[in-house]
């Protein structure tokens, strides 16, 4: 068929099947150590987290991060990807503003561990996982947001499928249904927003779990649309408004396997949302010693435009969050936290706000940044001033993780073993499994299981 005559999809899943069945060396590793992130971030989760409740209704084969009990594999991927989440923990690229782990490691292990797959198809199909939901993302770049969709949550059902089916074995024509299947399942607003609530987590859950239940549905004979992309009504047209973007997105799709954007996915250094992270660093820049926050009279946060609906408004409940784990979305709590504590950690987002950060959180204020860079990147800038009146200018470029500032592979894996022990889990087990994840010839599948074994023991 002529390029000019196929759809989206059938352009997508050509370029899918012509790819070799080796990645690079450098987003073989890329991928392995995204995969060994997200299960660390999970199993701390399993433990500190505000899913940590979750159990499987079923049991079955599939491995659930932190429990003894598996369970079917769309299950274990919806509680898996909520957890994975739960901590706002999770990598994220930050040019498409998508959480690619959070779907992507819970469908394509579930997979796995349904079908029997090998490690090396494990982590192919996570990476082109990844590259197609970055694409979509780029496609409309924070299309979706200024709609009122998380991005992951909509784009992660259609990529988290692709990748599912890939490890399942489905040949190419069933992957163009899997595609419009699984878009039957795109969801996930901002309303947790308004009441703080938990529910952005079991978003990335409910896509993870969509992509797994796609692949089964087209297993049984459902069929899904070739022209899922296209049109007022189709993908873009729909979840962005922005129906121009399907073909955007199919001019980004021939680059597939020659430019590969996972290499740029930022790890996370704070159970924060990523938007927070460079204010941090910035607010750490000031040199505080022990209680000379009590000095500072005001400190001014410049936000770039586009994040202050998840970070800044409205301000005032930004300000006094009625519980601890609300605050990972406000700005003037997580940046108090810092002046106030000298950290930020996980014990931070559990029970009540503390009074003494909301009381400095009161003397914060922001304003727009209409030029700050984002979403290419995650900048900041601030200004703070003293009580004599001095004052002093913060800006942060870049956020710390991103492909400007990326971390190295012992950094991820510390990380990790940090997020084991959280979950209890013995640093023994911890160092096998970043042995059975990053070294040898393949990903290890049984370092999975062995890890949940060791956490529900």
């Amino acid at each position: 068929m002529p390029p000019e005559e196929r759809t989206v999809a059938e352009s997508l899943v050509e370029r899918i099947a012509s790819l070799p069945s080796t990645l690079p060396a450098e987003i073989e590793t890329a991928a392995r150590l995204h995969l060994l992130d997200a299960i660390g971030v999970g199993l701390a989760a399993s433990r500190r987290g505000p899913a940590r409740g979750l159990r499987p209704a079923t049991p079955g084969k599939a491995t659930v991060l932190g429990a003894a009990t598996g369970a079917g594999p769309a299950e274990a991927a919806l509680i898996n990807g909520t957890l994975i989440h739960s901590l706002e923990y999770d990598d994220t690229h930050t040019g498409s503003v998508m959480h690619g782990s959070s779907v992507l490691a819970p469908a394509v292990l579930a997979m796995a561990e349904d079908t029997g797959a090998d490690g090396r198809d494990v982590v192919r199909a996570f990476a082109l996982g990844w590259e197609v939901l970055v694409r979509l993302g780029l496609a409309s770049p924070s299309g979706f947001q200024r709609v009122g969709f998380q991005g992951t949550s909509v784009a992660g059902p259609i990529a988290g499928a692709l990748a599912a089916a890939l490890v399942s074995g489905l040949d190419p024509a069933r992957l163009i249904d899997v595609a419009g299947v699984a878009a039957s399942f795109s969801a996930g607003n901002f309303t947790f927003l308004a009441g703080g609530t938990s529910s952005k987590a079991a978003q990335a859950g409910i896509a993870a779990q969509a992509a797994v239940s796609a692949v089964q549905l087209v297993r049984g004979g459902i069929t899904g649309a070739s022209t899922v992309f296209e049109g007022e009504r189709g993908f873009f047209g729909l979840y962005a408004r922005d129906a121009s973007a399907a073909e955007r997105f199919r001019e980004s799709v021939a680059g597939l396997g020659s430019h590969w954007y996972l290499a740029d996915a930022a790890f996370k250094g704070l159970p924060c949302c990523h938007f927070l992270h460079p204010f941090v660093e910035a607010i750490g820049r000031l040199g505080l010693a022990e209680g000379e926050h009590r000095r500072l009279r005001r400190v001014l946060c410049r936000v770039p435009e586009g994040q202050e609906h998840v970070i800044a408004l409205p301000w005032d409940r930004k300000q006094s969050p009625v519980r601890a784990d609300e605050a990972r979305w406000s700005l003037p709590y997580v940046v108090a936290l810092r002046a106030v504590r000298g950290r930020v950690g996980l014990d931070d987002f559990t029970g009540e706000p503390d009074a003494e950060v909301v009381r400095f959180a009161s003397r914060m204020e922001w304003e727009p940044w209409t030029d700050s860079g984002y979403p290419t990147v995650f900048p900041a800038e601030l200004e703070a001033e003293w009580d004599d009146g001095t004052t002093r200018v913060v800006r942060v470029e870049d956020v710390d993780g991103n492909g400007t500032r990326p971390w190295g592979a012992g950094r991820v894996a510390g990380k990790f073993r940090q997020n084991c022990a959280d979950a209890g889990i013995p640093a023994d087990a911890a160092d096998a499994a970043v042995r059975g994840v990053l070294d040898g010839d393949t990903v290890q599948m049984s370092a999975v299981r062995a890890l949940s074994d060791a956490a529900g023991s």
